[in-house]
């Protein structure tokens, strides 16, 4: 069954949206409770401290997940490094991927941009278990300099999400940037499904692009991950 890890900053009065929990409701769910903590903290200081009111808030969420027709279960975590925590729990529970908090309602069409260094076959993938058979539509965009090249590669993802049954649509924009794009598309959406990126100079700089289009998106952004096998 595929996994989601849905990281929940559990002390600060984060919550999951009703459309969120709804989408997520044909995967297995991993809450990850997490308190980033000051380096020179202790873990066990704050688990003394925070750990019985961290536990009850994540069986309340564990419970509307259950509510929503979905199954989950949970980790608590207190650490320093918030980033390296929800990777190292997502390896360790198997997660195809994770969220980054957003709300909405239901979701009736999402964003899967396919541009740039993303393993696509591993995002139409996630994207046909996460749908699976409900009626929520799919939009494929690509932002590509070759037209003819970018056509031919929409084109077969069209197909391969086609063939199970899925509603799509496809929007190739030549030229241009595909952030730029990405954000220009996302408001006629609810969710957005995107690739995780090999790390690059432009992420060093500027942020992860997964991290910036959930800054300037409302709607939750669900992070399909690399393959750690075929990291070098």
């Amino acid at each position: 069954m595929t996994r989601v890890l849905v990281p929940l900053a559990v002390l600060e009065g984060e919550s999951v949206s009703l459309g969120l929990m709804n989408l997520l409701g044909t995967v297995d769910v991993t809450v990850l409770g997490y308190h980033v903590l000051p380096e020179q903290t202790p873990p066990d200081q704050a688990r003394l401290q925070y750990e019985k009111r961290a536990n009850e808030t994540l069986a309340d969420v564990v419970e509307e997940f259950r509510l929503a027709g979905g199954a989950a279960d949970s980790r608590l975590v207190f650490t320093p490094d918030r980033t390296k925590t929800i990777r190292r729990v997502a390896d360790e529970v198997g997660a195809a991927a994770y969220t980054i908090k957003g709300a909405t309602g239901a979701v009736e069409r999402l964003l899967v941009p396919l541009s740039g260094d993303v393993d696509v076959d591993r995002v139409l993938s996630f994207v046909v278990d996460l749908v699976a058979d409900r009626d929520i539509g799919v939009t494929l965009l690509l932002v590509t300099d070759d037209e003819s090249e970018g056509r031919r590669s929409l084109d077969e993802a069209e197909a391969t999400l086609a063939e199970r049954g899925l509603d799509v649509r496809t929007e190739l924009v030549v030229g241009g940037d595909p952030f730029d794009a990405l954000v220009d598309a996302s408001p006629s959406h609810e969710a957005v499904v995107m690739g995780e990126q090999a790390p690059s100079l432009r992420s060093s700089l500027l942020g992860e692009e997964t991290d910036r289009a959930a800054a300037e998106s409302v709607s939750p952004v669900l992070v399909v991950r690399r393959d750690p096998e075929n990291e070098t």
